[in-house]
């Protein structure tokens, strides 16, 4: 293996700006690839509920976004311990002790947040019928909910776990992990939703079973893998866990409480959109789930560079290398922006043939959706690029510890600038559902601009002195 091969694992920083690349691109790979299968998991469950009909299928989509809403805002609490990694492995190659206890801490505080995020799940329909919905679908998403939420516990672990693994130099079982929950998951849905092979015929009940058992799978995976892989188990991750550490407890708290409240108002930006599109009219919710998905989809590829990102910068942070936290810092945006702009490209050179994915081209009855979606496509292309360069931006903070004015600017530009615009465009004037997607892409620039403007500025605001 080569010094240049070696770089993401180690403690070291790569001599030219190709071997940054080099390093950038072995960490993002396997988390772009999981990023997408994670996506595919998430669908499997409304496939197949689909076909249990339309109050079913409205119980589903509401319980697992409430789901997905607290679990991945409770994971990025956790994520606090990937730049706390980084940072000691960039001090110290062999900093196992320091690494040992931002995982064991990281653990604590899942922990912790997960018992606050079932009892939310657990009051689930109250919370829906708070919301004004149809109270069979309420009520439907309520039994739901009661056992999705058992789910959270290994969900949470299964995220600190691939957090740290991919820190500590092995991305790669992120995607296979991820690879084999989406296999499981697919047949534990047809067994467990329509009484295959033996097994009792649960629908609803059925799917989240599934989506629980698949969690638990994904966790057990991650335990082994921390405990066999070679390069991992010499950490002893699990070693005296419970044995508090209350200064790195609170450390994550600090770091992690802002990445969550960010994620949190990011996903609520676009469920509220879905809101608002509802007040439009049923033809632009068919788009605009339509367009969001593809947005989403191509979101993932920056997503998993920003990742790495945090990864590469924290070592150069805690290597206090000024020099290397820039190159690893520009080679990111570099690469997230430049995957953003062929997406944004394809989406408005192409936008039918994305569309025709997912409806009908040929069915007349389908033409106004196509119509919409295509509209909406052509304002994502334009705000492609601006999230790529976003997320990327937060994420090199990320790295320099620097959360709580990311989060400031996360939750002044989503929700004052984005929602509302949103609101005026979408309501206010002819432009509708079109508006509403202006909006999102007006919220995504200034969060872009602002967070660029902080990271070029991160020596004059003293953000690279390592504490």
């Amino acid at each position: 293996m080569t010094a240049e091969t070696l770089a993401p694992l180690t403690g070291s920083a790569p001599a030219t700006a190709r071997a940054e690349l080099r390093a950038l691109l072995t960490l993002a790979g396997p988390l772009v690839g999981a990023n997408l299968l994670q996506m595919a998991v998430a669908a499997v469950d409304v496939i197949f509920v689909a076909r249990l009909g339309t109050v079913e299928l409205a119980a589903a989509t509401l319980g697992v976004f409430m789901f997905n809403l607290l679990m991945y805002s409770t994971i990025g609490l956790t994520t606090a311990a990937s730049p706390l990694i980084a940072a000691e492995l960039g001090r110290r190659k062999h900093a196992v002790r320091e690494v040992r206890r931002s995982f064991r801490m990281a653990l604590w505080v899942g922990a912790a947040a997960a018992i606050v995020v079932m009892i939310i799940l657990w009051n689930g329909e109250r919370l829906l019928l708070l919301a004004d919905q149809d109270p069979a679908v309420a009520r439907r998403s309520g039994h739901f909910l009661h056992i999705i939420l058992l789910g959270t516990f290994p969900a949470v672990a299964a995220g600190v776990m691939r957090t740290s693994a991919a820190a500590l130099g092995r991305p790669g079982w992120a995607f296979g992990v991820t690879g084999m929950a989406l296999a499981f998951s697919i047949v534990a849905n047809w067994c467990l939703v329509f009484g295959n092979a033996g097994f009792p015929r649960l629908g609803l009940e059925g799917s989240a079973l599934a989506s629980v058992l698949s969690l638990s799978l994904m966790a057990i995976a991650y335990w082994l893998i921390l405990h066999f892989d070679r390069r991992l188990r010499r950490y002893r991750l699990f070693g005296r866990w419970w044995r508090s550490e209350w200064s790195r407890f609170r450390e994550i708290v600090r770091l992690g409480l802002p990445i969550s409240l960010t994620w949190m108002a990011e996903g609520a930006l676009f469920g509220g959109a879905s809101l608002l599109m509802g007040v439009l009219g049923v033809k632009e919710v068919a788009a605009h789930a339509v367009a969001l998905n593809i947005a989403s989809l191509t979101f993932q590829v920056p997503l998993g560079i920003a990742q790495a990102a945090t990864i590469r910068v924290g070592m150069g942070y805690g290597a206090r290398n000024s020099e290397w936290i820039r190159r690893a810092g520009r080679i990111a945006l570099a690469v997230g922006t430049g995957s953003m702009a062929i997406s944004a490209l394809t989406m408005w050179v192409a936008p039918r043939l994305l569309v025709s994915a997912y409806l009908d081209l040929g069915n007349p009855l389908n033409a106004p959706v196509v119509h919409l979606a295509v509209s909406y496509l052509a304002v994502a292309a334009v705000f492609q690029l601006v999230d790529g360069i976003q997320v990327v931006a937060a994420a090199n903070l990320r790295g320099l510890q620097d959360t709580r004015v990311p989060m400031l600017v996360a939750l002044f530009g989503y929700w004052v600038v984005g929602f509302g615009t949103a609101i005026v465009l979408g309501f206010r004037t002819p432009l509708a559902g079109v508006g509403i997607w202006m909006g999102l892409a007006a919220g995504l620039l200034v969060v872009s601009i602002l967070l660029m403007w902080r990271w070029s500025a991160r020596d004059r605001l003293g953000l690279t002195a390592a504490r």
